[in-house]
């Protein structure tokens, strides 16, 4: 029964003083707070992976008391604030929830790309967003590519499209101009041709988003375009690759949208201001 009784009082005192401690401690924090303005936040309780929606966040997330000198810029209390946004990047326990860390889903989708096709190569080129749907491709796309060239010199012609030994006026082809000085430069006209189709976009990148946030604008605004350049990357044969980088390299490419199972397009020809008319 000593033995007993003995034990009894052990615990009895190992639980007093684990009371007292944590109401010291609790003291201690109030004298900490006491005089500062708090502010609730949410905090991760426990790990969020990238491109978990904001209405899911309830589940893996705390609401805390905090000094309003240590809350984060741009906490987030509310969740249906970030409504139809995704998580940005993995977030871990113990930080607070932000703004700055949700975007919207194509914005995840477009980081994330999507595997090249067997038997292509991938290309990334550089293109404002007039020129690659008004910034609205994205990763998964079908688009067809069009080239447009300014006048280029012919002084020389390709070494491929000659005989051995065979010469070719290119005044019987093309108009020269001659200088002041009498000399004579023979160009090609603009021109403007599709010359890929079922072009698969691997990834876009965007350099700059617009500045202002589409829920500052009312409902009817139409959807802001990016404000810098997109990279877009393109899956294709090696040969049809050759052509983009040369397109991209001396000329300006665009970008037309179309059905991945749709047949090749016809009807098209080399667009120069001649044939415009026609």
């Amino acid at each position: 029964m000593r033995r007993a009784a003995g034990v009894v009082g052990a615990v009895a005192i190992a639980a007093i003083g684990a009371f007292l401690l944590i109401g010291y401690v609790r003291g201690a924090e109030d004298r900490a707070l006491a005089g500062e303005e708090l502010v609730e936040v949410l905090v991760v309780d426990s790990p969020i992976e990238k491109g978990t929606p904001a209405g899911a966040l309830s589940a893996f997330t705390r609401t805390e008391r905090v000094p309003r000198k240590v809350q984060a810029e741009g906490a987030v209390f509310d969740l249906t604030t970030l409504e139809d946004l995704v998580v940005s990047t993995d977030l871990i326990p113990g930080e607070q929830v932000v703004a700055s860390r949700f975007v919207a889903e194509e914005v995840i989708t477009r980081a994330q790309g999507v595997a090249a096709p067997p038997g292509t190569l991938e290309v990334t080129v550089a293109l404002s967003p007039e020129r690659s749907l008004g910034g609205a491709v994205q990763p998964g796309d079908t688009v067809a590519v069009i080239a447009s060239f300014e006048p280029f010199n012919l002084n020389t012609i390709e070494p491929s499209e000659l005989a051995p030994g065979e010469v070719i006026d290119p005044s019987e082809i093309f108009l020269g101009t001659t200088d002041e000085n009498g000399n004579t430069s023979v160009r090609t006209p603009e021109s403007t041709h599709l010359i890929l189709h079922g072009v698969v976009v691997t990834n876009v990148q965007v350099e700059q988003l617009p500045a202002v946030a589409d829920e500052e604008l009312p409902d009817d605004t139409p959807a802001l375009a990016p404000t810098g350049n997109l990279l877009v990357t393109l899956a294709a044969p090696p040969g049809d690759v050759e052509r983009i980088v040369f397109t991209a390299e001396h000329g300006f490419i665009w970008l037309a949208a179309g059905e991945p199972d749709a047949p090749a397009p016809t009807g098209t020809s080399i667009i120069t201001r001649e044939s415009i008319y026609r």
